[in-house]
C-alpha cells in the first residue's frame, strides 16, 4: 500500500497559530499473480414490496442470475428479500448448484409494503453464519437493492447506520442501489456510508444491472480490507476538518482513525484535511502528525501498516509571509468545497426546494471552475490529469444542471438522488476509478 501526503504550506511562522492542509493519496497494491483470489462472500438483501412490481424486479433478477453465473462455485451467495417481511430465498453459501439458485431467483414475485430493517438484518444474519462456517476471516459485502422508502420496522436513520457500522467492524461492508425515482437516498446512502461501501442510483432496469456489476467487479478484485487511516496528533494540534464525509472515530485524546473501507487492486484514492498548528517556539523542521495506514492484504491475511510523519519548517514571520499555496492542494480543497455545495443541493431538491437545488448546482459548477483555473498552475506532469479530472467532473455538473432546466420542479426527486450519488463518488471514493472488469467471462445464459 502506497501512502503519499502534499501540505498546502510547508513554512509556519514561529510563533504564530496556522493551518496546514494535508492532500493524501492513496494507492491499493496490484493483484497477486502467482495466487488465486480467495472466495468471494455476497448477500443481497432485494426489496420486493409492490412497487417493484413489473419492469424494476424483472430487471433485478436478471441482474442477480447474471451476476450469480459470474461467481465461482466456491464464492458464497445468499438472496434475502423483503417487503412486509423478510424472506430467505437463496441461504447463503457456495454456489455449488447455479440452476437451483437462478430457479429460485426467478421464483421471486412482488409483495406489500417496506420494511428495509426486517430484510438487512435477515441478511446479514444469513452472511454472519456463512463467513462463520467458512472460518476464513476474508468478510464479506451485503447488497442493499431497493425502490422506496421505508414504511414499516426500523425507519430511523442512525438506527440503521449504527448496524451497518458494526457490521463493517466484523469486515462486512454494506452497500446500497436505489432504484427508480421513490427511494430514500439519505437513508440509503447513510447505510453505505456507516458501511464504508458504495451508494448507486439506477434509474432503470439497464442501469441496475450495470450498478450490480460493477459492484460485483470491485469485489472479486478486492486486495486491501478493513482500510483505515489513524492521524496521530502531537501536542496541541487539532484536525480543524476532514473534508472527506467518511467515518471518524477518536480513539484517544490526539488519535482519530478514519475508515476508508475496502480497496480493490491498483484502487487509487484521495483525503483531504486541515490541521490547527499552534504557535510553535523552536525554528527548524518540527513534526506536526504521523500518519498510519493499516490494511489486511488479501488472500493472505496478512495485517500491514504504513508509517508516514507530517512536518513543517517553523521560520521567522517575514519569511513565511512570501509562501504560496500548493495549487494541487489549494485545487483539491476548492473542489472539495464543491461537493459540499452539490450536497447541500441534493438535500433542497429532497425536501423539494427545486429553485434552491438549482441555485446550488450552480454555485457548484462556480467553484469547480476555481478549483480548474488553480489546478492551471499545478507541475507541468499533474496539471494535465488534474484538469481533465475537473473538467470531467464540471461536465457531469452542467448535464445535472440541463436536467433540472428541462424536468423543471417535477425533476426535484431525480435530481436529489443524481447529485447525492454524484457527491458520494466524488467526496467519499475522492480518487476511485471504476473497478477493473473480471477477467473471467461470465457463463451464458441459457433461457
Amino acid at each position: 500500500m502506497k501512502l503519499n501526503a502534499l501540505l498546502d504550506v510547508t513554512l509556519v511562522a514561529h510563533e504564530t497559530e496556522d493551518e496546514v492542509s494535508v492532500l493524501l493519496e492513496i494507492e491499493a497494491p496490484a493483484a497477486p499473480t502467482d495466487t488465486g483470489r480467495p472466495p468471494a462472500s455476497f448477500q443481497v438483501v432485494l426489496d420486493r414490496s409492490g412497487s417493484m412490481a413489473g419492469a424494476p424486479l424483472a430487471g433485478a433478477q436478471q441482474a442477480l442470475i447474471d451476476l450469480v453465473r459470474r461467481l465461482d462455485p466456491a464464492d458464497d451467495f445468499g438472496l434475502v428479500t423483503f417487503d412486509d417481511a423478510a424472506q430467505v430465498v437463496v441461504p447463503t453459501g457456495p454456489l455449488t448448484d447455479k440452476d437451483a439458485v437462478v430457479a429460485a431467483i426467478r421464483s421471486v414475485v412482488p409483495g406489500g409494503t417496506t420494511d428495509l430493517s426486517a430484510g438487512y438484518l435477515r441478511g446479514l444474519r444469513e452472511l454472519r453464519r456463512a463467513l462463520a462456517a467458512r472460518g476464513a476471516g476474508t468478510g464479506g459485502t451485503v447488497l442493499v437493492v431497493s425502490d422506496g422508502h421505508v414504511n414499516a420496522g426500523v425507519r430511523d436513520v442512525a438506527t440503521l447506520a449504527a448496524v451497518t457500522a458494526q457490521a463493517y467492524g466484523e469486515r462486512i461492508v454494506t452497500s446500497t442501489l436505489g432504484y427508480g425515482r421513490g427511494y430514500d437516498e439519505t437513508l440509503l446512502a447513510a447505510l453505505a456510508r456507516s458501511g464504508s461501501g458504495n451508494h448507486v442510483y439506477a434509474a432503470d432496469p439497464d442501469a441496475a444491472g450495470a450498478a450490480i456489476a460493477g459492484e460485483v467487479d470491485g469485489l472479486l478484485a478486492k486486495v486491501a480490507q478493513g482500510v483505515a487511516l489513524t492521524v496521530a496528533l502531537e501536542p496541541s494540534v487539532e484536525v480543524l476538518r476532514l473534508f472527506n464525509d467518511l467515518p471518524v472515530h477518536t480513539l484517544e485524546p490526539g488519535r482519530v482513525m478514519i475508515e476508508l473501507g475496502d480497496l480493490y487492486a491498483a484502487e487509487r484514492r484521495k483525503l483531504l484535511l486541515t490541521l490547527r498548528v499552534p504557535a510553535l517556539a523552536g525554528l527548524g523542521l518540527a513534526r506536526v502528525a504521523t500518519l498510519e495506514l493499516a490494511h489486511v492484504e488479501l488472500p493472505a491475511l496478512i495485517e500491514h501498516t504504513v508509517t508516514l510523519p507530517i512536518a513543517v519548517n517553523v521560520v521567522p514571520g517575514d519569511q513565511a509571509a512570501g509562501r504560496v499555496p500548493d495549487p494541487v492542494v489549494t485545487s483539491e480543497k476548492l473542489f472539495q468545497l464543491a461537493q459540499d455545495v452539490k450536497r447541500q443541493a441534493s438535500e433542497a431538491f429532497e425536501r423539494g426546494e427545486f429553485a434552491r437545488g438549482q441555485q446550488l448546482i450552480d454555485r457548484t459548477r462556480k467553484d469547480l471552475d476555481d478549483a480548474a483555473a488553480a489546478a492551471g498552475s499545478a507541475p507541468e506532469a499533474l496539471r494535465a490529469p488534474l484538469q481533465a479530472e475537473i473538467a470531467a467532473e464540471i461536465g457531469e455538473v452542467e448535464k445535472m444542471a440541463r436536467l433540472g432546466e428541462i424536468s423543471g420542479p417535477a425533476g426535484a426527486p431525480v435530481m436529489s438522488k443524481l447529485t447525492r450519488e454524484s457527491y458520494h463518488r466524488a467526496n467519499r471514493k475522492r480518487g476511485r476509478a471504476p473497478a477493473p472488469e473480471a477477467t473471467d467471462a461470465p457463463e451464458q445464459d441459457d433461457r
